[in-house]
């Protein structure tokens, strides 16, 4: 049975001034896919992702959550946001806040769940991310992928229907890695719909059930990942996976 589709984008473009980052970009997203985004540096991946989160307004084109545009203008960003969520490389906590009160802010906040509900829900998260033990740290008291892993635990917070990973592990020391790869994995395997733009193809060939290759503003090609790492037909996918091997 073919998987429901969930986020679709229609002849995507994005340009800053004269400079064209993304041309023409149709995309599908199903329920319950990991799609891992790759490519070299610059291609208009963190971009692309941006835009899916409304972070970055598209030049045109459309993208339609549950065939419904979310670029109307009647359209509510944090309602987007609460089922469409970001982990950020850069973490992006409130340093001012432990680790239990980032994660619970945003449902209380918005008015999803009393305070006592949130904080049970925020101790099961930070539980579920092995920081139980860190819930009254704050950002500065943590390390890299400590703080990458509270940052998951509160985009899962708010019960989304998909979350947006843009290169969670590109900021972390070498062996904080591992770590967070794992959350995302455990993730992943509970069925969460995830989009991951990273530079760890193993991730990428492991967890992911299908690859995208972004090159010069572009989908060069996709596939699954056997297709895109064994037998890539692009030239420049050719290209960019000899220079990663390297």
């Amino acid at each position: 049975m073919a998987k429901e589709v969930m986020i679709q984008v229609k002849n995507l473009c994005k340009s800053y001034g004269d400079k064209q980052i993304l041309k023409n970009i149709d995309a599908e997203f199903h329920k319950g896919d990991v799609v891992a985004i790759i490519g070299p540096s610059g291609c208009g991946k963190s971009t692309f992702l941006r835009m899916l989160n409304l972070l970055e307004k598209p030049t045109s084109g459309d993208i339609l959550l549950d065939g419904k545009s979310i670029l109307d203008k009647n359209v509510s960003k944090p309602t987007i946001r609460a089922r469409v969520g970001m982990v950020f490389q850069q973490f992006n906590l409130f340093k001012n806040m432990t680790a239990l009160k980032n994660v619970m802010f945003a449902p209380v906040k918005l008015g999803r769940m009393t305070k006592a509900e949130g904080e049970k829900q925020a101790m099961e998260l930070l539980k579920r991310v092995g920081l139980a033990d860190r819930a009254d740290h704050y950002p500065a008291q943590l390390s890299g992928g400590q703080q990458q892993r509270v940052a998951i635990a509160r985009a899962a917070a708010m019960n989304p229907e998909a979350i947006l990973f843009d290169e969670p592990t590109s900021a972390l020391d070498p062996e904080m890695v591992g770590e967070v790869l794992k959350i995302m994995k455990d993730l992943a395997q509970s069925g969460m719909t995830m989009l991951v733009v990273t530079h760890e193809m193993g991730f990428a060939r492991e967890v992911a059930n299908r690859v995208l290759f972004f090159a010069d503003g572009v989908i060069k090609e996709q596939g699954t990942p056997e297709e895109i790492f064994e037998h890539p037909k692009d030239d420049r996918l050719k290209d960019f996976l000899a220079a990663i091997k390297k």
